[in-house]
């Protein structure tokens, strides 16, 4: 194991960007695993608490909360009531997601949609949270055209009590909404967005745009109208994006930040410094971690995530809600163990090591053998199930 890297923990938020960390929830190992989901509260509303004590905002309900894959919207309407009591407890920044969940699978009609839109919205508003209008399965298995989605968003933005911020997000995310914006074609699926934007630059904070495409997201953002965001949720990226060039920059609204929390609050706080050098330095060991991590089929990448936060210490157990602990094979997770450690993300190595020599047991690794490694890099006795 090496050494955990020292990085210091401050509540100030960050000068030069804004950066939010999707978060992910803990489940209740005893709640019975019903199809909605429960959730150890506690432990959910402490590791919020520990984004906010490093200056990062909190994007809640979001994909990385497992929205659409196994949280229901009961129980998300109560985690988006409880993180906002705390944010202001604290003085945190937050955002939560606002979708159509509630409806069954499949097309319904447009004001359907709509209307399930704005009951969420009603929800996250009342928290005191920035609304942030989460792409719909539903309205990608409905609309037709670009002025379908122009449509439904036109009329959610006017009732809106502050700027909300608006989510592109990719297939390889979440299948069911290739297409989004009205066309598979990226570019005119980003004029279509944009005009949206044009249509109702006041309403709207900025966009979160999830594609893995780094030379995509820069162009977009070049064309986004003053004053409008771009929150990169590019896991990829991250630092190019968020460091910018002579033409601008991205914000940060990411699931790696819920991993990488300690890191990336000290790479932001080496830019507010105008240490660009330093910036790099802190992020480079993070990058290979991330990209593991959200390897493909990246929407199982939530797995990797609860599975280091309960490496770290912030959870007492590696369960997920709706089983979804399972979503990723034992040499996918050991070298994401190798990856965090290598990075110094660990506070306490002893208790990581700990921990993960007691899955690897329940994995069925015998770790009193030299067990080998093939010419894929997996341990020979890992291949298959088998040690």
């Amino acid at each position: 194991m090496g050494e955990p890297r020292a990085f210091a923990a401050s509540p100030a938020p960050f000068a030069s960007r804004v950066a939010y960390a999707a978060a992910h929830v803990v489940a209740d190992p005893f709640g019975g695993g019903g199809p909605g989901g429960t959730l150890d509260w506690d432990a959910t509303l402490a590791f919020r608490r520990h984004l906010w004590a490093h200056g990062l905002g909190v994007a809640e309900a979001m994909d990385t909360a497992q929205r659409g894959m196994g949280l229901d919207w009961a129980v998300t309407r109560e985690l988006i009531a409880r993180s906002g009591r705390a944010a202001r407890e604290c003085g945190g920044r937050i955002v939560c997601g606002a979708g159509t969940d509630q409806l069954p699978p499949g097309p319904a009609p447009l004001e359907a949609i709509a209307a399930a839109y704005e009951e969420q919205l009603a929800v996250v508003e009342d928290a005191g949270a920035v609304p942030v209008l989460m792409a719909s399965r539903q309205l990608a298995a409905s609309a037709r055209t670009p002025g379908d989605y122009a449509a439904v968003y036109g009329r959610l933005l006017p009732q809106l009590r502050r700027p909300a911020v608006l989510h592109w997000l990719g297939p390889m995310f979440d299948p069911a909404l290739e297409g989004y914006w009205g066309s598979s074609d990226l570019d005119a699926a980003a004029s279509a967005l944009l005009e949206l934007i044009g249509a109702h630059v006041s309403r709207i904070d900025g966009v979160k745009i999830s594609l893995l495409d780094a030379g995509r997201e820069i162009a977009f953002r070049r064309r986004l109208p003053a004053g409008v965001r771009l929150y990169t949720g590019d896991d990829f990226n991250y630092p190019e994006l968020i460091g910018g060039d002579e033409a601008g920059h991205s914000d940060a609204l990411l699931g790696v930040f819920d991993p990488i929390a300690s890191a990336a609050a000290a790479a932001l706080r080496a830019l507010d410094a105008g240490d660009r050098a330093a910036y790099e330095e802190v992020f480079a060991p993070t990058l290979p971690l991330a990209r593991h991590l959200f390897e493909a089929p990246t929407f199982h990448y939530k797995t990797g995530v609860v599975f280091l936060a309960w490496l770290a210490g912030h959870q007492r157990h590696f369960r997920m809600v709706g089983g979804l602990e399972s979503a990723r094979p034992v040499p996918h997770l050991a070298r994401l163990f190798e990856l965090a450690d290598a990075a110094g993300l660990f506070p306490d190595p002893d208790l990581a090591a700990g921990r993960m020599r007691a899955w690897l047991t329940v994995q069925g690794v015998d770790q009193g053998v030299d067990q080998g490694v093939d010419q894929s890099g997996v341990p020979s006795g890992v291949r298959g199930g088998v040690a």
